[in-house]
């Protein structure tokens, strides 16, 4: 067999993105033929990937994709094991395609994901684009969760870091994607415990009003205003958890839910991830 080019090398590392000298160890090994050169380094990939899947992945970043066509987006946690991947062109990416996967395949679970045909390459698994990375970066990486969101219109935000992801979904006849995206921005930061109080359990509101009656009582205030400041109470703190009655960031005399009725759009959903937060 002829030495092998470095033009070939090339060749291989630009389809693969494999190092140099893994590229030229596999064309080596497969006498020069590019499509078992191909083959050797994917199996190299897997095993890599198996030898680090137990190891912790603590890092990560939050991705999105929308398709308006098709009213379709999704959300998604990307773990990895370190802080400077987060944000390497190549996790970058695979973040993208895995999100990208979900609003195309409606996987039922994550198990389910990694098995499915790969959107991009039919002829190889989700989890096969995984370990080409693995095998890239040389450290454990998975998808952590995900949700799908169907219908409507779509809106989105990713903090700069990837730490923080927000998508929302409202009705409406049309759509501002800029008041969408300052309302996921506006989600991102002041992390609303629920959209409409309807959706705390009665108990919880019930404490609060204890917690602040027991208050106002034990500052002596009169009988008869203590469930005044009770109820003001409670609705500072509905105001501060419920994102419907939240002061909007860029606008503070009105609220959210004021914000999307004057832009003539029903709210439907929110869903806000944090790199490492359990829900």
């Amino acid at each position: 067999m002829s030495a092998i080019s470095a033009g070939v090398v090339k060749s291989l590392r630009d389809r693969t993105n494999a190092p140099m000298m893994d590229c030229k160890e596999a064309l080596v090994e497969a006498k020069g033929d590019v499509e078992v050169a191909v083959a050797i380094l994917r199996k190299k990939n897997a095993a890599i990937q198996a030898k680090k899947g137990e190891r912790e992945t603590a890092e990560g970043r939050i991705a999105f994709h929308i398709d308006p066509a098709a009213k379709v987006a999704s959300l998604m946690e990307v773990r990895c094991e370190s802080g400077p991947v987060i944000n390497s062109e190549h996790f970058v990416s695979l973040a993208n395609d895995l999100v990208a996967q979900v609003v195309v395949s409606n996987p039922e679970s994550l198990e389910a994901l990694i098995a499915q045909p790969f959107h991009k390459d039919p002829s190889r698994k989700v989890n096969d684009r995984i370990a080409d990375v693995v095998g890239l970066i040389r450290e454990n990486m998975k998808a952590a969760k995900f949700v799908r969101l169907q219908g409507g219109h779509f809106g989105s935000y990713i903090h700069h870091d990837g730490s923080v992801g927000v998508l929302i979904q409202v009705e409406g006849v049309k759509t501002d994607e800029q008041i969408l995206r300052d309302i996921c921005m506006h989600i991102a930061a002041k992390s609303p415990l629920v959209a409409v109080r309807e959706e705390i359990a009665k108990e919880v509101i019930d404490k609060e009003f204890q917690i602040a009656r027991d208050a106002a009582t034990a500052s002596g205030k009169p009988a008869n205003i203590v469930e005044k400041i009770a109820e003001g109470k409670v609705k500072a703190w509905l105001a501060e958890n419920v994102l419907l009655e939240q002061p909007f960031i860029k606008e503070e005399k009105k609220t959210v839910g004021e914000i999307l009725n004057g832009a003539g759009l029903k709210f439907v959903r929110f869903v806000r991830y944090r790199v490492g937060e359990l829900s």
